[in-house]
């Protein structure tokens, strides 16, 4: 539990995380110089105006939280610290930030760096391999507009791998690799969505690995919008699906030829109530196919049958320089 208190006293700001859950023998302890730069990151996203210096950190105040698993020393294991854990920081640091300054406000992100590991030895080239396989998510909605789909990591700009260039060097094939439909949150700013993706191993042997997060915390959502989609991971060997016991973290999985592994990322939360989303954005996304009609009818208020054109016919439009 990540339990952060945040103070704002005219131009000086305190952050108290003495309230979050003690450390873990698992590897999702952080290290106390990167908890802190995940709250300056969730800050750095709120006023973007502001240079990055160190006056600019001189009103803001962080209290330590030694007896935390956000103050990690030596020697808890810390892996999971800068992909999971840190972002996870940013996140409540975002959502405490909402009730400060409303009026710039984010709802929940994906806020993972959804990693997949997959590591064995490929016949064909008679050689072992280790791969490792990041993903995108949805942003919330904000103050802004609708959240980013299929977007990077709140604490860094890295995009995630090309399969072509996985598939050459991998004894892999991706399935298919597309936005997860009706994954963002319904709100008058809607959440971004997340990504659905399938690798199937073509040859040899392998073992694959996850450590992803919201598996059972939906992103947040604000101001009477909807939460995100969670994640979800299946795991498919000789025909049989499973889903990891911790939903979004395992490890250990064997795999042969022929067996796959699915993942779906979170959407970002929603912003605002959906009811007073733009009727023809309600209808360009059923369209597109970023909502689903369910959502339409219930969220929005929007009766499927009254649609646009099919999703062909949309990006004809789109093509003709009309949106």
């Amino acid at each position: 539990k990540i339990d952060l208190a945040l103070t704002v006293r005219g131009s000086e700001m305190t952050v108290d995380l003495s309230g979050s859950s003690p450390p873990c023998r698992g590897p999702l302890n952080c290290p106390w110089s990167t908890t802190e730069s995940a709250i300056y990151i969730a800050i750095k996203h709120t006023f973007p105006e502001v240079p990055v210096s160190n006056g600019g950190f001189v009103p803001i105040t962080i209290l330590p939280a030694e007896e935390t698993f956000l103050h990690a020393r030596y020697p808890r294991p810390v892996a999971g610290a800068a992909a999971e854990v840190s972002q996870r920081v940013v996140e409540a640091m975002l959502e405490a930030l909402s009730k400060a300054v409303p009026e710039r406000a984010y709802a929940g992100m994906h806020g993972t760096a959804g990693n997949f590991s997959l590591g064995g030895y490929d016949p064909h080239h008679d050689r072992p391999y280790i791969m490792y396989y990041f993903s995108g998510g949805g942003y919330g909605g904000s103050w802004a507009g609708d959240g980013h789909s299929n977007a990077c990591a709140a604490i860094s700009f890295a995009a995630t791998q090309p399969f072509e260039i996985m598939e050459q060097h991998y004894p892999i094939l991706v399935e298919h690799a597309r936005l997860s439909d009706g994954s963002g949150g319904a709100g008058k700013n809607r959440g971004g969505l997340g990504v659905d993706y399938r690798v199937r191993l073509l040859r040899g042997e392998a073992s694959a690995s996850f450590m992803m997060d919201h598996g059972r915390i939906a992103p947040y959502a604000l101001f009477d919008g909807k939460e995100g989609a969670t994640t979800e991971i299946i795991v498919c060997r000789d025909g049989e699906e499973t889903r990891p016991r911790h939903v979004s973290k395992g490890s250990h999985y064997r795999l042969k030829a022929g067996d796959w592994v699915e993942v779906h990322t979170p959407g970002g939360g929603g912003f605002g109530d959906p009811r007073q989303r733009d009727r023809d954005l309600v209808r360009r996304d059923l369209a597109r196919g970023y909502i689903t009609p369910s959502q339409a009818r219930n969220d929005y208020g929007l009766d499927p049958a009254d649609t646009p054109p099919s999703r062909t016919q949309d990006a004809e439009v789109a093509l003709a320089g009309e949106d």
